[in-house]
Order: C-alpha cells, then structure tokens, then sequence
C-alpha cells in the first residue's frame, strides 16, 4: 500500500510538475504574440510616418513657379503637362478663383511630360522664367495649344510661333533650355509625381489634400471646404 501511494504520490507531483511547465509555455507564447504584435504596430506607425513625410516632401513646391499670395489660406499644387487639354481647359478656372479670392488662394504649378514630345514644351515653359515670363508663356502655350500639338503629340518647331507675341528673347530661350537648373527642376517635378501616384493631368492637391475623383465640381468643392475652414 506504501508503495502503491508512493507511486500516487509521485503521478500526482509529475501531473503538478507538467501543468505548471504548460502554463509557462503558455504565458510564454502569449508573451512573444503580445511583442510581436506591439513591434508590428510599431513598425506600421513608422512605415505610415515615414510614407506621410515622403508625401509631404514630394507635394512642397518652393522651386515651382507660384502665383496668389504666398501666405494664402488655401494652396494648390497642380501637376500639369502644357500639351494636355484638359489642363488648358482648368487653367482660366483656377485662375479665375485666385482672382475672386485675393489673398486667399495660391496655386503652383509642377510639370509632367505625359504626352509625346512634351519635354520640350515643359523645358520652354522653365526657361521662360529666367526671363520673368512664366505665366504669359504658360497661357500663351494653353491658348494655342492646336497649333503646336497634333494628334496629342507635340510639334516642337511650331512652339517658337506660339510665342511669338510672349515677348521673349527666343535665342536665348534655345539656349537656356538646355541648362542643368532646368533639367534637375524637371526631374524633381517627375520624381515627385511618381512618390505621390499621379498618372495623369492635371492632378490637383489642395492643402495637401488629393482630389477624391476628378473633376470640376470636385475640386471647387474641396477648395471651397479649405477656404472656410
């Protein structure tokens, strides 16, 4: 009988013995499940912090050409191609609300060459800075753009006589085209374009804010939301 309760005795203190081993291993496992999901958590919040500042980065536009008041309530960041249509149809639209709201809205303009050939009309449109004529020669490349495009495709020889009444030194345009300032502004406008996903123009953010979906309405909405918040 001593024997016999020994032997009990013993399964009983194993039986103890191996419970006490499967809560560890529990704990444990809900341990490593409970780090592995704070390092996770941790890791998703720096991947979006690091995504936000990426985008915050791609949208800042100190080297685009600007116009409205620079402290303005409401900024808009266009992404245009001078040879797309529907970018010289939003022009006079935006334009006309800076006009109806002085010192309230501003907008700046970043270049992307989506149709065939339109490098070269973005590089004319940059050089024209040098010579304080950025605007006349952005309306002037909207406003005639059935004269240099043909089947959506550029014809760079016909842009110099779009220009024509502009005003611009055109032989030193030619040459200033071609500079490396230029070409770093455009490349930056590219890489910034493909940070933020914008396939095609004009693509508008409006205090950072991306239109939902495009269009007219849409976006007199979303400037009108910033405007009176």
């Amino acid at each position: 009988m001593n024997k016999s309760f020994g032997s009990m005795l013993r399964s009983k203190q194993a039986g103890k013995a191996s419970n006490n081993i499967l809560s560890i291993v529990v704990v444990l496992i809900v341990l490593a499940a409970a780090l592995g999901w704070i390092a996770m958590s941790g890791s998703q919040t720096q991947t979006s912090d690091d995504e936000a500042a990426m985008r915050e980065s791609a949208l800042a536009s100190e080297h685009s050409p600007s116009i409205g008041d620079p402290g303005a309530k409401v900024h808009i960041v266009e992404f245009l191609d001078p040879a797309c249509e529907t970018c010289a149809l939003f022009y006079p639209l935006v334009k006309g609300w800076i006009n109806e709201a002085p010192g309230r809205i501003r907008l700046s303009v970043r270049h992307v060459a989506f149709h065939d050939g339109a490098e070269y009309a973005v590089r004319a449109l940059e050089a024209s800075r040098r010579q304080g004529k950025y605007w006349e020669t952005l309306e002037a490349l909207l406003r005639t753009q059935n004269q240099w495009t043909q089947n959506h495709k550029v014809q760079p020889d016909r842009i110099e006589l779009a220009l024509a009444g502009v005003g611009l030194d055109l032989e030193q345009l030619r040459a200033d085209m071609n500079s490396f300032d230029i070409r770093q502004r455009m490349e930056k406008d590219r890489q910034d374009s493909i940070v933020l996903k914008v396939s095609a123009t004009p693509e508008y953010f409006v205090n950072g804010r991306q239109l939902p979906s495009f269009g007219q309405q849409q976006l007199a909405n979303l400037v009108r939301e910033e405007l009176e918040k």
